[in-house]
């Protein structure tokens, strides 16, 4: 079984809008929208989990479809409200499932992603799409260059993150309150717990909407008909 954990409990408060950013209107539909129709025509997903504030629900429920299963709480940061969906998920799913972390606010994950994800897990305890370093990148704190790193060594993390959920389950649980407080990206935890985790080639389209900016970029891509997921 495969089951996509959806994450739209955000605030979105770096793009300074009055409603959160995965439901903002682009197009006409909000921005969870479109990955969750990428999710539900997928043949590989079984499953759909989303994390969400109940005041949302009901529209969340008119662009899903039949492969929502149900609703988590959001927790006290994102990884807090992985766990949330990771527990509800346990109810219907073997620890043999895979579970993939998506971001509501990245609208245009392909399912040739989607795909490579689960069949990553094949062989691996978990897989995390990722991209190459194009600059040249340097450790610094607090304004001070400290070293350069190895740009053939450095890789910028997406999503989906795909894991065996027995195994990502437990991985999670092991970590206090304030060790889960703490943790930024969804493999962390893997890492932490010496799970076999592979990475696969990224995707520049997709994208997570943060900014303005980026809000613009995925209005003018669905505006101008780009939208070339399938």
């Amino acid at each position: 079984m495969n089951v996509a954990l959806i994450l739209a409990g955000g605030t979105g408060s770096r793009l300074g809008a009055d409603v959160p950013k995965q439901y903002l209107e682009v197009a006409g539909r909000p921005i969870i929208a479109y990955c969750l129709e990428t999710m539900t025509e997928h043949a590989g997903i079984d499953a759909i989990q989303i994390v969400a504030e109940e005041m949302w629900r009901p529209l969340i429920r008119k662009w899903a479809g039949e492969k929502l299963k149900g609703f988590s709480e959001p927790g006290r940061n994102r990884q807090m409200s992985i766990l949330n969906g990771l527990e509800d998920i346990k109810t219907y799913a073997s620890d043999e499932a895979v579970v993939l972390i998506h971001d509501a606010a990245r609208p245009l994950v392909s399912p040739q992603t989607i795909a490579a994800c689960i069949g990553g897990c094949v062989e691996h305890e978990g897989v995390m799409p990722a991209l190459p370093m194009k600059d040249t990148v340097y450790y610094g704190v607090s304004g001070r260059i400290d070293a350069l790193l190895d740009r053939s060594r450095v890789i910028a993390g997406q999503a989906p993150e795909a894991f065996r959920l027995g195994r990502y389950y437990q991985a999670n649980r092991a970590l206090s309150e304030e060790q889960l407080l703490a943790i930024n990206g969804s493999t962390e935890p893997a890492i932490m717990a010496g799970m076999d985790i592979c990475y696969i080639a990224g995707d520049e389209r997709n994208f997570k909407v943060t900014t303005k900016e980026d809000l613009e970029r995925f209005g003018r891509i669905v505006g101008d008909g780009e939208d070339s997921r399938k």
